[in-house]
């Protein structure tokens, strides 16, 4: 027994011998093309933390202004006022970029663009950004041209009907014809909606918003489908705003935002940043009245170092030191451009709802990223 039993451990330490010299020879001959070269070589911590030039940027200084793709007419969002001179939430976050760059919120060229062309404008280069209440969606993200910079509006998609018609929801449009423009989501999220619920309706398709709107005051369709805020500006323009309502049913989610051109991820991060510092600057209280005296007299550290007293954030973006304070000075901050131009002090008088600050009460959805 125990001669048998010596055997077995001997034959079981010349096999583990084996397999060990059967690995180191696994090793010396392995293939210099094997998997384990794929691995992409270690970046060193200091290139990862080193400023990138942007092209963007480059060809925007070296032009003297922002070009800003922006819509062709929306009542709150991107208009001509009766001097000219464009007004509105998405235009003022364009002059909000402008005042970054440059420290001048004047120094942005707009460009107003339809829902079918404003993407080929930005990659053929007419314009630098797309501020044009666009969805943020998988197949723009991931189509290889576009990328979404952040969401400075979250919206959904509903009806405006006559308030003749009596409806308490759009599952009551059976046979409706609906009013939806071309070139955007609208008339997919219409057919969704439609469809999934088996109700028959026929889309009438225009191809601009402004068409959409004239068709439906016409009395050409029954329903006008777009954003709940595109559609609250349309009622503004309708000859007894009164007579007409938005309906409760919220069909689609619609996170609009700024567009950049894809490859070119340091101008991406200058307009998420110049967003978010917007932002930022309402849950800390930074105004337009008050951007200097923060930046002189603050003893918060987020504050300080939101307007470049502390730390060198302006120079990782290619900006200056100030370019948040020069942003807020020129526009203000989050909440003062959402209630001057889509809030209590517009005629839309919209509630900030998702809209809030996630610290609000009640909460919303933005939420400032930190500046550290």
């Amino acid at each position: 027994m125990g001669d048998q039993a010596t055997g077995f451990w001997m034959r079981l330490a010349g096999l583990a011998g084996l397999a060990l010299l059967g690995a180191c020879g696994r090793g010396q001959d392995r293939d210099p093309a094997g998997a384990d070269s794929e691995l992409p070589a270690p970046v060193p911590v200091a290139s990862v933390n080193a400023p990138v030039e942007s092209p963007t940027l480059t060809a925007i200084k070296r032009r003297g202004r922002l070009s800003c793709g922006v819509n062709q007419g929306l009542v709150g969002f991107a208009y001509l006022d009766n001097r000219g001179q464009w007004r509105g939430f998405d235009v003022d976050f364009c002059r909000g970029l402008a005042a970054a760059i440059f420290g001048n919120p004047d120094a942005v060229r707009f460009v107003p663009l339809t829902a079918s062309d404003r993407f080929e404008a930005l990659v053929d280069g007419r314009i630098d950004v797309l501020w044009r209440n666009t969805s943020w969606t998988m197949e723009r993200d991931t189509g290889g041209t576009l990328s979404f910079a952040g969401v400075n509006y979250y919206d959904g998609q509903g009806f405006l009907v006559r308030r003749a018609l009596n409806l308490n929801s759009a599952a009551e449009l059976t046979g409706a014809r609906v009013c939806v423009q071309a070139g955007s989501t609208s008339a997919l999220n219409v057919d969704d909606y439609f469809r999934s619920r088996a109700i028959d309706y026929r889309s009438i398709v225009l191809p601009t918003e402004e068409a959409a709107r004239l068709a439906y005051g016409r009395e050409d369709c029954d329903a006008f489908s777009a954003d709940v805020s595109a559609l609250a500006a349309a009622r503004t323009t309708l000859s007894d705003p009164q007579q007409h309502v938005i309906l409760p049913d919220v069909i689609s989610k619609e996170p609009l935002g700024p567009v950049t051109r894809r490859g070119d991820e340091q101008w991406t991060a200058i307009v998420r940043w110049t967003l978010n510092a917007l932002i930022l600057a309402e849950e800390l209280g930074v105004t337009q009245a008050n951007v200097d005296a923060s930046a002189e007299g603050s003893r918060n550290p987020g504050i300080r170092r939101l307007l470049g007293t502390e730390g060198e954030f302006g120079t990782r973006l290619g900006l200056p030191r100030t370019w948040a304070a020069d942003a807020i000075g020129g526009v203000g901050n989050y909440g003062e451009i959402f209630e001057r131009n889509v809030g209590s002090q517009s005629p839309l008088d919209l509630a900030r709802g998702l809209n809030a600050q996630w610290n609000a009460r009640p909460g919303g959805l933005i939420y400032g990223l930190p500046v550290r």
